[in-house]
């Protein structure tokens, strides 16, 4: 039987080097197949300790609500990463993410901290399906808020946190399941690349629906 693992990581927001930004939470949903397509069976959430930036940004805990305090209290990344596996468990899984920058984030931060990558596997990026799914390309990737309103459903929790972005993507992915078929690959065997923030849309308005819209006006304030 199969297992799909439908996931969201938060990430520290800062003002410079925003790509050597550490993994502050993990949140993830568990599905298997059933009769009438995949069905929920358990949760997964873990704050993670950051790295590179001990210290929490004002930007950090604005735009995610995660506190210092919170993330003083987490497992390390790698300790994390092994609860994340021994949740995921030992069947044929596939990890989902909105997006690819959660998959290139967890790459990233497993080769800089000399973790294996041969557990990030079957990696597939639900936000590219369900874009073109709606017709669009690539280049017009169609943020998860935007998403879940063209599908009829309304957004459950608070966004920017990881296991509530993880739980309404589910929904979504069992919506579009069985009109796309999931890539099988492994993370060890991809090449090198920088991780790059796609979750930008190009449609005019549509910034209130982008994850990452109001960084830009975070950025702008006064420190």
């Amino acid at each position: 039987m199969r297992t799909y693992i439908v996931y969201d990581l938060e990430f520290t927001v800062l003002r410079k080097q925003q790509y050597a930004a550490d993994i502050i939470e993990i949140g993830a949903v568990k599905l298997t197949d059933g009769d009438q397509g995949p069905i929920e069976i358990d949760r997964f959430q873990t704050y993670v300790k950051p790295e590179r930036n001990k210290v929490i940004t004002t930007h950090t805990t604005e735009f995610t609500g995660i506190t210092q305090e919170q993330v003083d209290a987490a497992p390390t990344f790698p300790d994390a990463i092994d609860l994340f596996r021994q949740w995921i468990g030992d069947t044929t899984y596939y990890l989902c993410s909105w997006g690819p920058d959660d998959k290139q984030h967890f790459v990233r931060q497993c080769r800089d901290m000399k973790i294996e990558l041969n557990w990030l596997r079957n990696m597939n990026d639900l936000q590219l399906y369900y874009t073109k799914l709606q017709g669009n390309d690539a280049s017009k990737r169609i943020g998860l808020a935007r998403a879940l309103e063209t599908a009829g459903f309304v957004f459950d929790g608070a966004q920017h946190r990881a296991l509530d972005d993880a739980a309404n993507t589910a929904r979504l992915f069992v919506r579009m399941f069985d009109q796309i078929t999931l890539e099988q690959n492994n993370a060890a065997d991809d090449p090198l690349y920088e991780t790059k923030l796609v979750y930008s849309s190009s449609d005019d308005g549509d910034e209130g629906h982008n994850p990452f819209g109001h960084l830009a006006s975070l950025f702008n304030k006064p420190q």
